[in-house]
Formats: structure tokens, C-alpha cells, sequence
């Protein structure tokens, strides 16, 4: 039986099929098209799907889109209803998308569909899921648990814009919501607008910025007050209700009115190329606080309705790695789970999922068996046709000497772009689609940032490690293989900060050493850690194990293999492309490396 699972129209559209409920492919429309967090029609993903199981699109048992969209129309219309006559401009511009694309999306779809092959509708199933519970089933039907508590938070679905469900075998239970206009997401969209940045893009650089202001300083602390009497109002058991005076995005093409804003934090609206400062940082401090308290407040009473001892997070808040991390270690649950693609290209594999263990009543047995290597390919003969005039191009046919070669590569300061296999499924790189260097250089953090990267110098690294060692360099006590949680730097691994380091710049925050390995260690002593063992990423697993006996460090700096404003690189030709065109000193495709 084969299930696709789309998600499209908003942003971030993905495909994702499953054979007998098992996921064999899964990527995001946006490494096909090259446009960031593309939304149109996923149509070049989902001819990869079918051609990974080498099927035609009759072969389908059923197609499972995302959400529903006349409950998302219904509630659109009542907004508007409700703020009338504010909103005739938004109302008139969003009317004519809705009437020609996204209503009578049944027959879009098929439209879209017949562009691939010929489809079988006697046979293929057109099934649409709630949103949430796309989003709730691409969590609790990838985790390890038989039954568990899910939490999903976004900005909004059809009405739902937060939700505590239950998962127990084949069944997704909700049963507290929260509804639209009220939402944590679009809150700190709200906020991701305010400070300067891209909304629906830009908010993981607010959870960024926020280290570099410290969570008891004064500052976060007045902001965190004024946020609590002017925008929100939290009650113990982490429900909320949005003053909603205070915001235009349910009546308008903005998310806020800039001028009472202003007003309420006596801080200028941040423009896109404005520098940040330490206030900028206070008020996502203050804003990372409350996210934290609601999700702790949630998690409190998920745990009070459920019993259960597991959690399952969801949304685009659930990327939130830092709250996850803090949830994680705060013990209100034995256990956390995170899906790596947890924002709505994660809806089209809760769909597709949903429709598996719901609509087709298939027995759920929990496993540990998710692997997020399910993307697109290297091409052999793209690869080898690279190599083909190229002096500086080396073929290893030996794998441990490659992996003694790029580790003293590594250890020297060099930088490496890393592709092998099949991409992973998500916004990280996970070791497949990587930017890898020493974390043991003061300079690197600005060398990745400004000459590779190129983005932002406020923005720090994560680290991947070999997962047996994890503990001699952070203090957590489970593997974190997707990069959803961030830990604390061990105690042995910090170096003591300046008595007046809180008051420091940023700039000059950048500049100090704070750890052994000071390229992926933030300003707060904190780290978004992937763990790697040999079953999970073997070649990862094996370069981390060779840099260790240069070195005797078992950490490497892991970051996405692209640069600012383009998603991550999927093909050996994209590769080799950005490595040419940046300061990345090795390529490695495969068992090919290139050197410049």
C-alpha cells in the first residue's frame, strides 16, 4: 500500500511516501526549485517520491493533503466578519488566491497530479487531515512510544493554533485546543517581524539572539513584565489569550502596528539591515521566556490529562530547540520527542501517516527505527562526470584513509563540505548535506559566518559528536540524534567569562573564548547537539572517530551545506557549485574529494 502525504500553498511544501506505512522518501519542494521555503505545488518532490519506489501515480492507494481547506476558508471569512470593516484590503487581495487556488483544492490537486501520469481516482484515494493532527501524527507515529502525550504549536492551522493531544496505538485523541486569533506562533512571528527579521524564515534567528542577553539581566526581565500586561496573558496551566488590540495580522497584511509597539517597549522597530544590540536581545530574551513558561504550563497539563510519561512535540514552535531542551531536562515526562521536520513540510508526512494508522486502521507498533536519511540521492554519474578534467579531483577507494585524510584536514583548520548518501529530511543538515569544521578555532565561528556562510555574525554553530562521548562535553544524559535540543556545555569544557561580560556588545561577546571548543559554544554556555552512533550515520560516525585520534576531540562544528538565503544543496552539482563559489577549502561527494 502506498501513501503520499503533500503539504503545500503556505510555505515550505513537501511530499513524502509510504510503503506499508514504512517512510521511504521524503524532501521538500524547495531543494528542487532552489526557491527558499518554497510553497507552490510540490510537484518535482513528489516525482522523486514515486521514482524512489519505482512506481506509476496508479499505483497510489491514496493522497493525503495536510490540512482541510474550507475550515481554513471558514475561519478566514469569520475573522474578517468579525473586524469588518477593517480588513477590506487583506480581504480583497486574498479573496481572488482562495476562489482560484487554495478552495476548491480537490480539483487543483488532481490538476496538478494528471501533470505527473495518469492517476487511477476509481482507486486512489483524495484524503484531506486537520492540520494539528497532521502535525500530531508526524510526531507520535515516528517516535519510540507506544502512547504518549502531544503537544502541537504554530501559528495556525484551520482554527487550531495550539492543541494538547493524546496518541495511544493507532489513535489520536485530542483534547484541549486553543483557537485562532489566539497564538504563541504568530506571536513570536510578531516578534520576528519586529526585531528586523522575515517572518516564517527569521524566527530561529530570535531564538539566536536572545543568549546574548541574560535571562535575569533587568532589561529582560522589563520586557518580560510588558510583554505579560500589553500582548499576553498566561494562566498556570499554559493557556493564553492574545490582547489582541495590540496586533493587525488578523486584519491585515502586517503582524503588528510598528508605532504602539514602540510605544509599549520604547524601542524603536528594528529595520532589516540595522544593527542589533544588547536591547534587541532583551526583548527575544523576554520573549524566549514566555514561549518556555507556555510550553512548560502545556507539558504540566498534558501530563495531568494523559498520564502519560512520554511527550511528542509538534509545530513550528517545537523547533524551538532551546525551550525543547529545557523542557527536556526539567523531568515533567521520562521521555521528548521531536520529528527533525517539525514545521509544516512535517505536515505532509503526518498526513500521509494519518491516513495509514487512522483512515486505513493499521496496527501501530512503537520502534525505533525513524531514520531522517531519506532524501535525494547523489547521482553516480553526475558525480563522475564532476571529477571528469579535474586535476584537483581524488577518488579514495579505501575508506579509512579518506577518513584519516579529511580528519587531518579538519585538525588543520580547514573547512569541508560533506555529502554522502541520501539527504536528510528537515531544515539541518544531520551529516549528509554538512559544512564541517574544528570547533577547537577562536576564528572559526566568523569564518564560517562571514566568508561561507555568509550570513549574520551574531549566529552561532552546532556540534555533532560521537554519542558515547557526548557526556565528556555536555551535560546531557540521552542521544539528541536530530539536533532538536539544545544542553549546557560541560563545566570542564568552559572557560570563565569577564566579571562585566553581560554589558559587552555583541560584537565584543563574539570575540571572547568561552570553551575549549569556542566555535560551537553560544554566549549562555548552550549548544544544539546532534549525537552520532555507527548505526545511524556510519560515515559521519567514522570521520568523527578519526578527527578524535588527531585530535582527542570527538566533536565537529555541523552546519547546513548552503549559504544565506538558499536552501540546503541536494545534488553533487549543487555542492560542488557553492564549493566553488565560497571560501570552503575541501569538497568530499561520496569517495570523491576536491581540492581548490
Amino acid at each position: 500500500m502506498y501513501i503520499l502525504g503533500i503539504s503545500a500553498y503556505y510555505h515550505d511544501a513537501a511530499a513524502v511516501l509510504l510503503k506499508d506505512g514504512e517512510l521511504i522518501a521524503a524532501v521538500q519542494e524547495e531543494r528542487f526549485s532552489r526557491i527558499k521555503n518554497d510553497a507552490s505545488f510540490p510537484i518535482e518532490a513528489i516525482r522523486y517520491c514515486l521514482n524512489v519506489a519505482n512506481i506509476s501515480p496508479k499505483e497510489l492507494t491514496a493522497i493525503a493533503f495536510y490540512d482541510k481547506p474550507f475550515l481554513k476558508f471558514e475561519r478566514i471569512l469569520e475573522t474578517f466578519l468579525a473586524v469588518a470593516p477593517k480588513g477590506f484590503l487583506p480581504f480583497i487581495t486574498m479573496m481572488p488566491v482562495w476562489l482560484k487556488e487554495k478552495l476548491f483544492l480537490k480539483s487543483i490537486l488532481k490538476r496538478e497530479l494528471q501533470k505527473i501520469g495518469d492517476f487511477d481516482w476509481t482507486n486512489t484515494k483524495l484524503l484531506f487531515t486537520e492540520h494539528h493532527l497532521s502535525h500530531a501524527a508526524s510526531t507520535f507515529f515516528t517516535s519510540p512510544f507506544q502512547e504518549a502525550a502531544i503537544i502541537t504549536i504554530d501559528g495556525v492551522g484551520e482554527w487550531a493554533t495550539t492543541s494538547i493531544s493524546y496518541g495511544k496505538e493507532n489513535q489520536i485523541t485530542v483534547l484541549k485546543e486553543i483557537q485562532f486569533p489566539h497564538s504563541l506562533g504568530l506571536l513570536y512571528s510578531s516578534f520576528t517581524y519586529f526585531l528586523g527579521f522575515k517572518v516564517n524564515s527569521g524566527e530561529y534567528k530570535v531564538m539566536g539572539l536572545a543568549p546574548y542577553a541574560a535571562r535575569e539581566s533587568e532589561e529582560v526581565q522589563k520586557f518580560y513584565q510588558l510583554i505579560k500586561a500589553n500582548l499576553i496573558t498566561i494562566q498556570d496551566d499554559g493557556s493564553y489569550s492574545l490582547q489582541m488590540k495590540n496586533f493587525t495580522f488578523h486584519h491585515s497584511l502586517t503582524m503588528l502596528n510598528a508605532k504602539r509597539w514602540e510605544s509599549i517597549f520604547n524601542v524603536k522597530r528594528r529595520r532589516e539591515n540595522e544593527d542589533l544590540t544588547l536591547t534587541h536581545a532583551s526583548i527575544a530574551q523576554a520573549l524566549q521566556l514566555i514561549t518556555e513558561e507556555i510550553l512548560f504550563g502545556l507539558s504540566r497539563q498534558a501530563a495531568s490529562l494523559t498520564g502519560s510519561k512520554n511527550i511528542c512535540l509538534s509545530g513550528g514552535v517545537a523547533l524551538n530547540c532551546v525551550a525543547n531542551g529545557r523542557l527536556e531536562r526539567a523531568s515533567i515526562f521520562d521521555d521528548v520527542f521531536v520529528q527533525p521536520a517539525a514545521g509544516d513540510a512535517g505536515g505532509a508526512l503526518g498526513a500521509a501517516l494519518a491516513s495509514h494508522y487512522i483512515f486505513f486502521d493499521k496496527e501501530w507498533v512503537a520502534n525505533n527505527n525513524f531514520s531522517p536519511y531519506v532524501g535525494h540521492e547523489i547521482d553516480a554519474l553526475e558525480l563522475e562526470q564532476l571529477c571528469v578534467g579535474k586535476e584537483r579531483c581524488t577518488s579514495f577507494n579505501d575508506e579509512p584513509t579518506m577518513m584519516q585524510h579529511i580528519a587531518q584536514e579538519l585538525a588543520q583548520g580547514k573547512v569541508v563540505g560533506w555529502v554522502q548518501g541520501r539527504m536528510e529530511w528537515g531544515p539541518r543538515a544531520l551529516g549528509n548535506r554538512s559544512i564541517l569544521a574544528s570547533p577547537l578555532s577562536a576564528e572559526m565561528q566568523q569564518k564560517l559566518n562571514q566568508k561561507i556562510k555568509r550570513r549574520e555574525d551574531f549566529r552561532p554553530f552546532a556540534p555533532v559528536v560521537i554519542e558515547e562521548d557526548a557526556s565528556e562535553y555536555f551535560e546531557m544524559k540521552k542521544p539528541s540524534p536530530w539536533m532538536m535540543f539544545t544542553f549546557p556545555l560541560a563545566q570542564q569544557q568552559r572557560k570563565k567569562r569577564p566579571i562585566s561580560f553581560e554589558q559587552y556588545a555583541i560584537a565584543d561577546k563574539l570575540k571572547s573564548t568561552l570553551s575549549t571548543m569556542p566555535a560551537i559554544t553560544h554566549v549562555d554556555f548552550s549548544a544544539r547537539v546532534q549525537t552520532v552512533n555507527f548505526h545511524q550515520n556510519q560515515k559521519l560516525y567514522l570521520l568523527l572517530q578519526a578527527f578524535k585520534k588527531e585530535t582527542n576531540c570527538s566533536v565537529l562544528v555541523n552546519t547546513s551545506f548552503n549559504v544565506r538565503g538558499e536552501p540546503i544543496v541536494m545534488t553533487a552539482q549543487q555542492a560542488f557549485d557553492c564549493f566553488t563559489s565560497t571560501e570552503i577549502d575541501i569538497l568530499v561527494i561520496d569517495n570523491k574529494v576536491f581540492t581548490k
